[in-house]
């Protein structure tokens, strides 16, 4: 069974830092690749980050591009986003999720399937 995981929002103040991981089970990283999605309150859900399964490409998007990272831990997973300098715009729901190649670009992620639970990031003083 395909499974994604999220972990590690919480609340943040501007200007720091969070770490969100996706724990995928259920099919081989190596030939999807994995991106992170949010839905921000009253907005559409965007894509936001993706990493190539062999880690040779990643896209971030423009509103995301220069503070957030997009890594893997040993073995291709976890998956992780690392936030700095976080805004309040960067506050939603955080979903990792599949993408159906193992490559990835910025114009596919209506594509990606199996959406974990999501994890809450809030960024607030």
């Amino acid at each position: 069974q395909v499974q994604l995981v999220e972990s590690g929002g919480g609340l943040v103040q501007p200007g720091g830092s969070l770490t969100l991981s996706c724990t995928a089970s259920g099919f081989s990283l190596d030939y999807h690749a994995i991106g992170w999605i949010r839905q921000s309150p009253g907005k559409e859900r965007e894509g936001i980050s993706c990493i190539s399964s062999g880690d040779d490409y990643t896209y971030y998007s423009d509103a995301v591009k220069g503070r957030f990272t997009i890594s893997r831990g040993i073995g291709k997973s976890p998956i992780y986003l690392r936030m700095n300098d976080v805004k309040p715009e960067d506050t939603g729901v955080y979903y990792c999720a599949r993408a159906p190649f193992y490559y990835c670009s910025g114009d596919d992620f209506h594509n990606y399937d199996s959406l974990g639970q999501g994890t809450q990031v809030t960024v607030s003083s």
